[in-house]
């Protein structure tokens, strides 16, 4: 992994996406994220297509399940059924407290389902949580084996 993590970020409320980075803002480990608005967006920075031709692979992804243009459940399933990008951990991160989308996400390869709390204080700890436990706990692939 690197020194810094590198989080892609797919999420299509921007207001959403900057109190993510605003949270990881103050982190002592100092994430980096790469915000990206729908599911095709998102898939063209893991091929690393077109504009993003020169993008940083992501340590993790933090997705949203309700995007524009390709919902994040069909994104969770081509990133797990691709062998290239299978290992990045994919966290839901969506306002969706649903049992059958928690089930679905979970069946297509999610590695956690995290709803997005209501109240600002409770988002915060949320987000700064899954950094802390994927990058302070668990022991992550290298993009080659």
């Amino acid at each position: 992994m690197n020194s810094k993590p590198e989080i892609l970020l797919v999420d299509d409320s921007p207001a959403d996406a900057d109190l993510v980075c605003d949270a990881l803002a103050t982190s002592a480990r100092g994430s980096h994220v790469q915000a990206v608005y729908d599911g095709e967006e998102a898939m063209a920075f893991l091929h690393r297509a077109g504009k993003y031709a020169d993008a940083v692979r992501p340590d993790l992804v933090m997705l949203d399940l309700n995007l524009p243009r390709k919902h994040g459940s069909a994104v969770l399933a081509d990133v797990k059924g691709d062998p290239k990008l299978r290992r990045i951990p994919v966290v839901i991160f969506t306002t969706s407290r649903s049992g059958r989308d928690i089930a679905r996400s979970y069946e297509l390869g999610a590695n956690c389902y995290v709803s997005k709390p209501g109240k600002l204080a409770e988002f915060f700890a949320a987000v700064q949580s899954v950094e802390t436990f994927w990058f302070g706990c668990v022991c992550l692939p290298t993009e080659k084996p």
